[in-house]
């Protein structure tokens, strides 16, 4: 029933608005009786028919006030027919007013405004949730006033109990105590009287608690539904205070770290307060015992079995009820806590902690080998840490690797997941503290691939802690170099991936040996430049300095006073100063140290000549995007009169367009002559109007067009490999036979460079195949006489990234300038039927300013680089070769 009603009229006195005929009828019968005697007029009020439960005083006083003011003489006489009804009608509508102050005083004098306000407003939702919110707060106050009762006539009964108990044993003992005994027992009994109420002030405000949140909530809601029924408001888009509060709840949840944690704590602690608040009101224990008694009921829902009386059973039964619901939520945080943590583990989003570890940024299909190479080099340290980060998920980066089959030798590879680029991945991975961060070049455009290395070298010179360690950073076109090291600065050491593979081809096309010599110099496996200090050279010539190591090949020195500058190949006559470094090709940083000098005759060259160069033919299959840069080192390379046949399908104009705005002039070559044929080096008619036979070398590049997929540009380089193979051998048995004349010291007298050009005047094939699967299952077929990979520019990442300083010598053995390796006979530093120790042969060779760094015998298939026995000597063979570093011819 709403409260603004007004309560309904006494059931006698139903039809005195609306009066019946038998009722008007009645009425003027008395009406004629009260005129006749005007007496009974004060008797109207009878009390056999008004209840004595709705006379008040304040009605007697404004029936009288009612009587006074009908008969003032400036009032005009009512008809006496009908003074009956209208002194009961007046009598109804004086009960009406004096009845609505006592239901004001019911209510409290807030509810006066609210009423005023709602007289306003349609009856709707707001008044259905208020009047549910007062019931509820009704039934509430009711249960709790009939729990209170019920505990305090049980608290009363008891008490009663126990003091009839004590006034027995008091009235048995009075004679045996003494005064004082009586004043404390006296004293005891008003303890347990506060003791009593204290009990009952604790049960009330542990109820009063419970129902404070329902009452807050409900008063959120009432305010929302004034506020959106509101005139002022009806146009607003103001939220209401239920959903600004469960916003506020979910961002202190979702932003603070340890909220739920805390809120859980909270709601326990409360719970254990409470229900030890209502357990001290229930039994006779004391607060401590009862918040003890608490935890127990919360911690274990069990316990509550041995309560007793129905108090204690309630309140018991409540807080394990409470104890429930909070294990439940502490056990969803903590699988919560548990599931999230598993699955950071799983993407890779936890932050490693290692220091001196190897961090490799980016993933690409150089990855395996690049991995490889690490775990060899690091395997005499006992295994390091290579760090991988990339933007792939990690288990796929794990499954992946783990597909490589590779053995890492102890070296544990941590994946992670992230961008290089943002600064907080870069911490997560302990970037300034590893010893070599490599930036490994996407797959697809170059263009883009720099672009983003440039901007991953940017973010890491941005790193406030520093850097630890250099960066080595993997390029795609040559043309950024300059940018990457101007952002960089010092710490950066580039390798132009693309660069590298060209030169190594051509130089390879030349010398076609030199792909394995190579693979064995910058591979771990083997032998491999090491730059270190050793103060027991000082004052040595480098003449001798050269057969002072048993175990390694001096290469070169690192000067001190040239602000660490490397010299390879130096004079003989160097003295090496304070402070300069040895560069040696060794097996391992460990594996060699200086002695004693032997004794090493010198002996004499054969004769002092010079190998002449003659006229070359060099196919190349495919366009690169670096071509103008291959052409001009071949053109510093050749001797005069070499040609160059170009055979793609780029149209001869758009070829000079592109040669020129690369920056190569063909009017200015010296030692070449360009001869450009258009076609598709992958059908075979195109091929076949080539005259294949009469190169002496061909290369079949990775072309421009499809060199954003290796899968693509190795399946066409290797259709175009199986077309010229097949075209050669069908074309080589109807052939002519060819005599040249072959100066001494060339490849075509039975040697093994010979056999490299199948002993039928095939030409030597060099392929360039960018995925390294590929060119194992090639290497494994044969049918290409060498292939150069990607996995080469990985062995000089993982090589720069051990030592930086190693760069600066593989740019110089790279470049169309300076030192570079050879491949010479063995009759140019000895007689025939000679026996010589390997010392001997180095000193010889040092008499062309050259330096002896291996050799490979005509019976064996693969060049030996630093052997061990260098004192022994042997007999050595006119077909055998050695592997020199020495300047451009």
């Amino acid at each position: 029933m709403p409260l603004d009603s007004d309560p309904p009229a006494p059931s006698t006195h139903r039809n005195r608005f609306f009066p019946s005929p038998s009722f008007t009828t009645q009425s003027n019968l008395r009406s004629k009786t009260l005129t006749r005697n005007p007496k009974n007029l004060t008797s109207f009020p009878s009390p056999s028919r008004t209840p004595k439960s709705y006379i008040s005083p304040s009605r007697s006083q404004t029936f009288a006030s009612s009587r006074s003011f009908s008969s003032s003489p400036s009032i005009p006489r009512r008809n006496a027919r009908y003074a009956g009804i209208h002194r009961k009608v007046d009598s109804a509508s004086q009960y009406e007013k004096s009845s609505k102050p006592d239901v004001s005083e019911v209510v409290t004098g807030k509810m006066t405004d609210v009423r005023k306000a709602l007289k306003g407003f349609k009856v709707g939702r707001s008044n259905v949730r208020w009047n549910l919110a007062l019931s509820v707060v009704l039934m509430v106050t009711c249960l709790s006033s009939l729990l209170h009762k019920n505990f305090t006539l049980q608290n009363q009964v008891k008490g009663l109990q126990d003091q009839l108990l004590e006034l027995n044993t008091r009235l048995q003992a009075c004679s045996l105590m003494d005064p004082k005994d009586i004043v404390n027992i006296v004293a005891q009994d008003s303890v347990d009287a506060s003791n009593r109420s204290l009990k009952n002030s604790a049960l009330f405000v542990s109820l009063a608690f419970l129902a404070v949140p329902l009452l807050i909530f409900k008063y959120f809601d009432y305010v929302s539904s004034l506020r959106r029924s509101s005139e002022n408001n009806k146009n607003s888009e103001e939220l209401s205070l239920n959903k600004q509060l469960a916003y506020r709840v979910d961002v202190f949840l979702s932003v603070r770290p340890y909220s739920k944690p805390l809120a859980l704590l909270l709601a326990t602690l409360l719970l254990i307060c409470l229900g030890g608040l209502a357990l001290y009101g229930v039994t006779d224990d004391n607060v401590a015992d009862c918040l003890w008694l608490s935890w127990t009921y919360v911690a274990d829902s069990g316990n509550h079995a041995n309560s007793e009386g129905f108090g204690p059973k309630l309140v018991s039964v409540s807080i394990s009820f409470g104890g429930m619901l909070i294990f439940a939520m502490m056990l969803g945080l903590v699988s919560d806590a548990i599931s999230e943590k598993f699955d950071s583990l799983r993407k890779g989003k936890s932050e490693v902690i290692e220091k001196n570890h190897t961090l490799i940024l980016g993933w690409s299909d150089k990855l395996g080998s690049l991995l490889n190479q690490l775990a060899i080099a690091n395997e005499s340290l006992g295994g390091g840490t290579v760090v991988v980060m990339a933007e792939r998920d990690k288990e796929e980066m794990e499954l992946d690797i783990a597909k490589m089959e590779f053995d890492f030798k102890g070296t544990p590879v941590i994946c992670r997941s992230g961008c290089p680029l943002i600064l907080a991945d870069l911490k997560k991975v302990s970037v300034s503290k590893a010893r070599a961060v490599i930036v490994l070049a996407e797959d697809g455009n170059a263009d883009q691939s720099d672009a983003r290395a440039l901007r991953t070298v940017l973010g890491l010179t941005g790193v406030k802690e520093g850097l630890r360690g250099h960066i080595v950073v993997e390029l795609s076109d040559l043309d950024n170099e300059v940018l990457v090291k101007l952002v960089g600065g010092d710490l950066v050491e580039t390798v132009v991936a693309h660069d590298v593979i060209g030169r190594l081809m051509i130089q390879c096309a030349r010398q076609p040996g030199l792909a394995q010599i190579w693979e064995d110099i910058l591979g771990f496996e083997k032998s491999e430049f090491y730059i270190k200090r050793w103060p027991q050279l000082d004052g040595m010539r480098f003449q001798d300095v050269l057969i002072s190591f048993p175990d390694a090949i001096p290469c070169g020195i690192k000067v001190a006073s040239s602000r660490g500058k490397i010299i390879l190949n130096p004079d003989d006559s160097y003295v090496l100063q304070e402070g300069d470094e040895v560069l040696v090709i060794a097996e391992d940083d460990d594996s060699y140290s200086p002695t004693t000098l032997p004794m090493v005759w010198r002996g004499f060259l054969p004769k002092d000549f010079i190998v002449p160069k003659s006229p070359e033919r060099i196919l190349f299959c495919g366009w690169r995007r670096d071509m103008e840069d291959m052409i001009m080192v071949l053109d510093a390379f050749l001797a005069p009169g070499s040609e160059l046949w170009m055979f793609n399908d780029v149209p001869e104009k758009e070829r000079e367009k592109k040669l020129i705005e690369g920056g190569l002039d063909t009017g200015r070559l010296v030692n070449i002559s360009l001869v450009n044929r258009e076609g598709n080096a992958v059908i075979r008619r195109h091929l076949e109007s080539i005259p294949l036979e009469s190169f002496d070398s061909i290369l079949i590049l990775a072309d421009e067009s499809v060199e954003d997929s290796a899968i693509q540009a190795d399946s066409r380089s290797l259709a175009t490999l199986l077309l010229i193979r097949d075209i050669q051998a069908k074309r080589l048995p109807y052939r002519e036979a060819m005599v040249t004349h072959v100066h001494r010291g060339s490849f075509s007298k039975g040697s093994w460079m010979g056999e490299m050009q199948q002993a039928s005047d095939k030409s030597v094939i060099i392929s360039e195949i960018l995925d390294p699967r590929t060119k194992n299952l090639l290497s494994m077929s044969k049918i290409s006489d060498y292939v150069l990979s990607n996995e080469l520019v990985s062995m000089a990442l993982a090589m720069v990234a051990e030592d930086r300083q190693i760069n600066d010598v593989l740019e110089e053995l790279f470049a169309e300038e300076g030192n570079e390796l050879h491949i010479r006979l063995a009759d140019i530093y000895l007689h025939e039927d000679e026996e010589l120790s390997f010392y001997e042969i180095i000193l010889r060779a040092r008499q062309r300013k050259e330096i002896l760094i291996g050799y490979r015998l005509a019976s064996a298939e693969r060049a030996v680089i630093n052997p061990p026995s260098k004192s022994e000597r042997r007999r050595w063979s006119p077909k055998d070769v050695f592997v020199v570093i020495a300047d451009k011819e």
